[in-house]
């Protein structure tokens, strides 16, 4: 480096460094400004842009010969496919699943009420004339769900008992009936 471009050099960098001529707030960029000092625009709607990359340029098809989806626009050749829409679930003519699968016959009832279930031969566990309630029917296991309890006829009684439940079968009641027992139903 000469001389004289060492000059030319020094001069461009001390116009760098100089303040600009036209007073202290001209370099501000505050377009029309007259506010105290670098005050932030205010946030509007058409400020707003999606974030870089979340938006993609929609594919334009069909739009001439030259490009790749030019002409039948990716869609194939002749056919179905390439003329029209078919409805969702059609399988070209074969038997579609839903009438392939079996049908489920009959109907869940809405309002079913369940019940734990507790035959009479379960009741020998318990001492002669005793009363058994629910509480005591589940803390000794024998009603193993929640909810109501019903009493039925499977095996035999041959002791009074006082049983408490939410129902009763026929021939649980006659058996509990015929041992010298009673049956309560509770609410």
């Amino acid at each position: 480096m000469n001389v004289e471009e060492t000059a030319s050099v020094e001069e461009s960098a001390a116009s760098d460094s100089a303040p600009p001529a036209g007073g202290n707030d001209a370099g501000r960029g505050d377009a029309g400004g007259g506010g105290a000092g670098g005050r932030r625009a205010q946030l509007k709607l058409h400020h707003l842009r999606p974030a870089p990359g979340s938006k993609r340029r929609k594919v334009r098809v069909g739009r001439g010969e030259s490009g790749r989806r030019g002409k039948t626009a990716g869609r194939g050749m002749k056919g179905r496919l390439a003329r029209g829409k078919m409805r969702p679930g059609f399988e070209g003519g074969q038997t579609p699943l839903q009438s392939r699968i079996p049908h489920l016959r009959g109907f869940k009832p809405v309002n079913r009420r369940e019940f734990a279930v507790v035959n009479v031969d379960d009741l020998h566990v318990f001492q002669p004339d005793s009363a058994v309630s629910v509480d005591d029917l589940r803390n000794r296991g024998l009603a193993r769900k929640r909810g109501r309890v019903k009493v039925l006829g499977r095996g035999e009684l041959d002791k009074p008992l006082v049983v408490q439940a939410h129902a009763f079968s026929a021939a649980a009641r006659a058996k509990i009936e015929a041992a010298g027992g009673q049956c309560e139903i509770v609410e």
